[in-house]
């Protein structure tokens, strides 16, 4: 039996799913690549490699130098350069890609969202009055938020953000999700928060900032995704691991595609 050569690009929830799914499973040589922006990522079952690949022209090299068979793009929703030069990669070595979309989060009525384009819409979106402000938006994101010193800012990351693009008045919470509702409760009263800055990720690890900000009446400044491109998508790992199971009982080791 030949085994389906899968690199997962990961970095998410679900791609560690589909990484625990397909360990040990002998219908697949799968590899794990993460792009190294997290500083202590967690031990996966399968071989992981850590690192840009040098944009799609060194994706598309990567594919056809080990014979990858398929690459699934599970990289984070806000991930939309990696998930283009995934694309180009993939039909510039005749690699067929496939992607792990989670569903975005949606508002309830008794939310109050404000969603956004982009990170400086939500530095706008604050308004010019000091607020006590809550950012988990990541590390990477923080610098428009420079142009708004009025505001105290309690920026909650894995990794500690860069010094230089840390606003006048900011804390700094370092923690890795999952989180419950009552514990950021607890955070959203302690800091005694007035609104609430986010990227609409998607997924279960942090959805519990969003009922707690529900619960207190919170506003949500709400950032929305950037445009994927368009691949055939699942939902899920579970999900995942069907398409590999077809795309694997259809060839020997060379798939034709989803």
């Amino acid at each position: 039996m030949t085994a389906l050569k899968v690199l997962i690009l990961g970095g998410t929830t679900e791609a560690a799913a589909l990484a625990d799914l397909l360990a040990g499973d002998v219908r697949f040589d799968t590899t794990l690549s993460l792009a190294g922006r997290t500083q202590t990522p967690r031990r996966f079952p399968i071989p992981t490699r850590v690192g840009g690949f040098g944009g799609a022209d060194g994706l598309a090299v990567h594919l056809r130098e080990q014979q990858i068979d398929v690459v699934v793009d599970a990289t984070h929703p806000f991930a939309a350069v990696i998930s283009q030069n995934a694309l180009i990669a993939a039909q510039s070595a005749c690699v067929p890609p496939l992607a792990i979309r989670r569903p975005p989060w949606l508002p309830t009525a008794d939310d109050r969202w404000t969603c956004v384009a982009t990170m400086p819409d939500a530095v706008a979106a604050l308004g010019v009055n000091a607020s006590n402000v809550l950012l988990t938006i990541g590390r990477q994101d923080l610098v428009p938020f420079l142009e708004a010193p009025q505001h105290c800012y309690v920026i909650r990351s894995v990794d500690p953000p860069a010094m230089a693009s840390l606003p006048p008045r900011a804390k700094i919470i370092l923690a890795r999700g999952p989180f419950d509702a009552d514990s950021e409760r607890r955070l959203l009263q302690e800091h005694a928060i007035d609104i609430l800055v986010t990227k609409n990720a998607g997924g279960t690890a942090t959805v519990a900032k969003l009922t707690a900000a529900r619960q207190l009446r919170l506003p949500v400044i709400m950032v929305e995704r950037p445009a994927k491109p368009d691949v055939p998508a699942v939902t899920t790992a579970s999900d995942a691991i069907r398409q590999l199971e077809r795309l694997h009982a259809q060839s020997s080791g060379t798939p034709r595609g989803l």
